[in-house]
């Protein structure tokens, strides 16, 4: 499973590592990392990989996760990959905005990886 994860924190990198070592080393996960939202989308632009799965912190500068998912949405016409927004701020607003404009889930920080895991079980199982 391709997984693109959006944050403008790069110190998400290493964490995201960690906690997908088994999976990474298995091969059922590949993950690969944006800064921006304008860096996920010349990478999804790109074809680089057929991404499945991209998690996207709704707060970045520049392009804000719910403009990402807005040209995800509006681009991605065929196939559009699962999309997971992530905020520290669980509000409803946030949350409301981002299943307007077509978000598969939502997630907080701190993240739990236990749950996240057990999302992208489900999301293999039926993708």
């Amino acid at each position: 499973m391709n997984i693109l994860v959006v944050d403008d924190e790069a110190d998400i990198q290493p964490l995201f590592r960690q906690r997908f070592r088994r999976e990474i080393k298995s091969g059922e996960v590949t993950l690969h990392f944006a800064l921006s939202g304008e860096e996920a989308v010349a990478y999804l632009e790109s074809g680089a990989s057929e991404v499945v799965l991209i998690l996207s912190d709704v707060n970045m500068p520049g392009m804000s996760g719910l403009e990402l998912l807005q040209h995800i949405r509006e681009s991605h016409g065929s196939a559009p990959p699962f999309v997971m927004m992530i905020t520290a701020y669980s509000d409803e607003r946030n949350y409301r905005q981002s299943m307007q404009l077509g978000a598969n889930d939502f997630l907080t920080k701190p993240l739990d990886f236990r749950l996240l895991k057990e999302k992208l079980k489900d999301l293999d199982a039926h993708g």
